[in-house]
């Protein structure tokens, strides 16, 4: 059945080309990085190609309503990952915006004296984008600081499917091991040297006319061994597919705000790092009908998840998927939970609900943290909600700190007045036996 008319979109995309970058095996504490010139052409790129997409009204795929000359922030929202690859996401995301809304001559003002005002740069548009730091929001890196996620890891080296890769990989490890400099030949590492050849092979002119033939493409291939164990589950509610499950909450949110007309938020960015990408393939069925899904997805790439609004009879909400690899490729259909064509929204939300966590509380139980050692358990606040729309729990609590900072402030300034005395303040310390006398100052 055809869906024509587009409400709304939400895209995760990944960032864009970057220096190399080490990640712990097992924890996925990882190594300071920055962005190249090519990566944010990559990321300006994507930018552009969803302008095209979603907001050219020529376009069958433009969003019902939404405006395309002049950026109207109401509709427009990105979210950003802070931690780890966070420099690198955060240029990346910039340098999208900036394609996605490219400086315009209706970007002005006219004054009272009659003079018209550009802004910078032949009417750049300044979009401000939401950082979302792993210290109190874990939506978008909940794979790190994660106990359950670690023990996940260190299960899955010691499988017999894991063992029996390392094996076949060995010939592959021993020829690479003139071009990785040190670095640990072995599977655990697979994904370290991956991205260590990648960046000399894409940057370093000698590196790349000396490395062998097929030599990246076999790196590449046991990345991606590694990282579909890692970061999939047989269960979609597996710890696993933290990454998914901690970026659905935002999805099956930000889908619902679209549904409602009161709303007008209408396009949702999420920019993040390849890790959720990989999980969400696995949770919604989706590598079952497109195999060549599982693994690293390419730098720049984009996962949209449009909003569409059926034709009479059948006028309900359906979520379409839409996927594209990296700079070269273009958005093709996906198909999620064996769904031949597009799957109503009620039955996507049903379907993923029970395995989205959305909370830090929640993150930090599936985790199998506690209290006292994670900051991140306090408060149980949502991790994904409007900005406009104050929290009931967030109230409370600022109401009673308020109230408790004022009464320990009027608490103070009287104890302060009563021990001033004869232009002297008299400071008592810990025993009776004794004080610090400071004599006042005039002002």
């Amino acid at each position: 059945m055809s869906h024509p008319t587009v409400r709304g979109v939400v895209v995760i995309t990944r960032n864009g080309d970057r220096y190399d970058y080490y990640q712990d095996p097992v924890t996925y504490k990882s190594s300071h990085t920055d962005s190249t010139p090519l990566g944010d052409v990559q990321a300006h790129k994507l930018g552009t190609v969803l302008r095209g997409e979603y907001f050219d009204p020529s376009s069958p795929n433009y969003i019902n309503n939404v405006r395309t000359d002049l950026v109207n922030l109401d509709q427009v929202h990105a979210r950003i990952k802070n931690g780890g690859e966070g420099r690198v996401v955060f240029d990346s995301t910039i340098a999208l915006l900036q394609g996605l809304f490219p400086p315009t001559k209706k970007n002005s003002i006219e004054l009272a004296n009659e003079v018209t005002v550009t802004a910078p740069l032949g009417g750049y548009q300044y979009i401000p984008a939401e950082t979302v730091e792993p210290s109190n929001d874990r939506s978008l890196e909940s794979w790190t600081d994660c106990p359950a996620f670690e023990d996940h890891v260190k299960k899955f080296y010691s499988s017999s499917d894991f063992k029996a890769a390392a094996k076949a990989a060995e010939p592959f490890f021993k020829e690479a091991n003139d071009f990785i400099f040190g670095r640990q030949p072995s599977l655990e590492n697979a994904v370290n040297i991956y991205d260590f050849m990648n960046h000399q092979l894409t940057h370093n002119k000698s590196y790349a006319h000396r490395l062998p033939p097929t030599l990246i493409e076999q790196a590449r291939y046991w990345a991606n061994f590694h990282e579909e164990g890692v970061f999939s589950d047989s269960s979609i509610d597996g710890i696993g597919n933290i990454a998914g499950r901690t970026l659905l909450q935002s999805i099956v949110s930000s889908l619902e705000r679209i549904t409602y007309d009161g709303d007008p938020l209408q396009f949702l960015i999420e920019s993040t790092t390849y890790q959720p990408f990989i999980s969400l393939f696995s949770q919604t069925e989706m590598t079952k009908s497109d195999p060549t899904l599982k693994g690293i997805p390419n730098f720049a790439s984009a996962l949209a998840i449009e909003l569409r609004r059926g034709s009479l009879p059948d006028n309900r909400d359906f979520v379409r998927f839409k996927f594209k690899n990296g700079t070269d490729d273009f958005f093709r259909t996906l198909h999620v939970f064996g769904h031949n064509g597009d799957i109503p929204l009620t039955e996507f939300i049903y379907r993923v609900e029970n395995a989205a966590i959305g909370s830090n509380r929640e993150w930090l139980r599936v985790c199998g943290g506690s209290s006292a050692d994670s900051a991140w358990s306090m408060p149980a606040l949502p991790f994904f909600q409007d900005s406009t729309e104050q929290h009931p729990f967030t109230t409370a609590m600022c109401g009673a700190l308020f109230a408790s900072l004022f009464m320990l402030a009027v608490l103070a300034a009287s104890k302060f007045v009563k021990r001033s005395r004869g232009g002297r303040i008299v400071l008592r310390t810990n025993g009776d036996d004794g004080s610090l006398v400071l004599p006042t100052t005039k002002f």
